[in-house]
C-alpha cells in the first residue's frame, strides 16, 4: 500500500531520528540553533549520499543522533555504505563532498549569526564557566563581521552563529587525516596504501594535543583506536586521481588546519 511505499523509499527511522534530533537540539539553544544545526548536518551527509548514488554505490540515507543534552543536542549523522567503492575517484569524491556540502551551508550560517552576536562585558560572563576555542577560520569570519573583539568584553554567540560554530567543529573532526574519517577516505585516494603510515603520524600527532592541552580528546582516539587504521581498498586500485582532484585534497587538509580547535572548550 501507501504506507508500504513511503517507508521503503524514506525509512521510519531515518525520519523519527530526523525528527527527533531538531526536538534535542530545539532544547540545547532553540529554534534558530536547531534549524541551523540540522542543516548542516543533513547538508554534509547528503554530500555523500548523492555521491554514492552518482557512482551506484549502495547506501543509506542520513541516520542522525539525537542527544538532549549540551553542549550540540546531537552526535551528528552518518550514512551506511552497503557495497565496496569501486575506485580511488569515487573514494575521493564520496569523501570530499560531505565537507564541501557542509561547509556550503556552515559558512552563511556563521556569517548570519555573527551579524546578530554583540560584545558584552567580562563582568556579565564570569557565571558561565565554558568558553569556546576559536578556529583560524573562525576567528578571520568572526573579526570581519564584528571586528576585533575590545579589551575587558566576550562575544556572547547568537545560536545560529554557535551552529555555525558547531558546523565548523564537526567539519574539521571528519577532515582528520584518519581511518575511515572522511579525511580518511580523501588521504587514502591520494596515497593509496601508504597512507597507513600517516595515519599512524597524525594520530601520534593528536594524542600529544589530548595528552598536553585537551583530555576531552581520549574519547575520540580510542575509537579510532578501535576501528582501526586499515582502509578498504576500492576495487580498481589501478585508477589513480586526476590533476584537479589532488589539488582539491591538499586544499580539504588545509580546510581542516583552519577549522580545527585544539581546545573546544575551556574554562577561563
Amino acid at each position: 500500500g501507501l504506507l508500504n511505499r513511503i517507508t521503503g523509499k524514506y525509512p521510519l527511522i531515518n525520519i523519527g531520528l530526523f525528527i527527533l534530533t531538531i526536538g534535542t537540539t530545539y532544547l540545547v539553544q532553540g529554534l534558530s540553533y536547531s534549524i541551523s544545526i540540522v542543516s548542516i548536518l543533513l547538508a554534509h551527509e547528503m554530500g555523500h549520499y548523492l555521491m554514492c548514488r552518482k557512482y551506484r554505490i549502495n547506501a543509506t540515507l542520513p541516520y542522525f543522533i539525537p542527544v538532549p543534552l549540551p553542549p550540540f543536542g546531537t552526535m551528528g549523522a552518518f550514512i551506511k555504505m552497503k557495497s565496496p567503492i569501486p575506485d580511488k575517484k569515487a573514494l575521493f569524491d564520496v569523501g570530499a563532498a560531505g565537507p564541501i556540502a557542509g561547509l556550503f551551508v556552515t559558512i552563511p550560517i556563521l556569517i548570519i549569526g555573527m551579524y546578530h552576536s554583540s560584545f558584552i562585558p567580562k563582568v556579565e560572563t564570569q557565571d558561565i564557566g565554558i568558553y569556546l576555542g576559536e578556529s583560524l577560520l573562525f576567528k578571520q569570519i568572526a573579526n570581519w563581521v564584528l571586528g576585533p573583539e575590545p579589551a575587558g568584553f566576550d562575544t556572547m554567540l547568537h545560536p545560529m552563529a554557535y551552529a555555525g560554530w558547531a558546523g565548523l567543529f564537526v567539519t574539521a573532526l571528519n577532515l582528520l587525516p584518519i581511518g575511515q574519517l572522511d579525511g580518511g577516505h580523501i588521504l587514502y585516494s591520494l596515497f593509496g596504501r601508504r597512507s597507513e603510515k600517516i595515519y599512524k603520524f597524525v594520530l601520534l600527532i593528536f594524542t600529544v594535543v589530548c595528552a598536553v592541552w585537551y583530555p576531552g580528546w581520549l574519547l575520540l582516539i580510542l575509537l579510532l583506536l578501535w576501528f582501526g587504521f586499515k582502509h578498504p581498498p576500492p576495487i580498481y586500485q589501478e585508477i589513480e586521481l586526476d590533476d584537479k582532484r589532488k589539488l582539491l585534497g591538499y586544499v580539504m587538509f588545509i580546510v581542516f588546519i583552519l577549522s580545527f580547535v585544539p581546545v573546544p572548550f575551556h574554562i577561563k
